[in-house]
């Protein structure tokens, strides 16, 4: 299907498919967000619940209100759903896609949570790719055990389950 999203964990265990393109992608700076992804704010896409489909594993499920819960890899941590409990419409973390970039966010949310310094990041001075921040410090990059940014029949090599 051409409209088709894909995505899934880290780790490999939790891949799903979108059957049609987010309608909307946003980004929550709100504590409760910032807790859920241990980072300064959540990236989501909105789509329709129906068109939503977990293709390997199980989503685990943390209630994180009366309203929503928020859905994750069990074996990775990944943070993967936001689910608003009476919506139509589920989040799915924008990291988790295989191709995030095609979704750039267009919307903010709990910005009085917001912290001053993300106004300021494209102006940090030092920006450095992966490899060369590595070299910076006498290291290569041995083996990752993180799942390929598309599907396929088995988890990374070396993994422990």
């Amino acid at each position: 299907m051409a409209d088709e999203v894909t995505g899934g964990c880290q780790c490999g265990a939790v891949r799903y498919r979108i059957r049609s393109q987010p309608r909307s992608s946003m980004i929550c700076h709100c504590r409760m967000c910032q807790k859920a992804v241990g980072g300064p704010f959540a990236a989501f896409v909105a789509v329709p619940r129906t068109d939503f489909e977990p293709v390997r594993g199980a989503i685990a499920v943390f209630k994180s209100s009366k309203v929503a819960q928020r859905g994750f890899c069990r074996a990775c941590g990944t943070p993967l759903t936001f689910d608003r409990i009476d919506s139509e419409w589920l989040a799915v973390s924008l990291g988790s896609l295989d191709s995030p970039d095609a979704f750039p966010p267009r919307k903010q949310f709990g910005v009085e949570a917001r912290h001053d310094w993300v106004l300021d990041l494209a102006r940090i001075a030092e920006q450095l790719p992966t490899e060369q921040r590595l070299a910076d410090l006498g290291r290569s990059v041995q083996a990752s055990f993180q799942h390929p940014d598309h599907d396929t029949d088995h988890w990374p090599e070396g993994d422990a389950r």
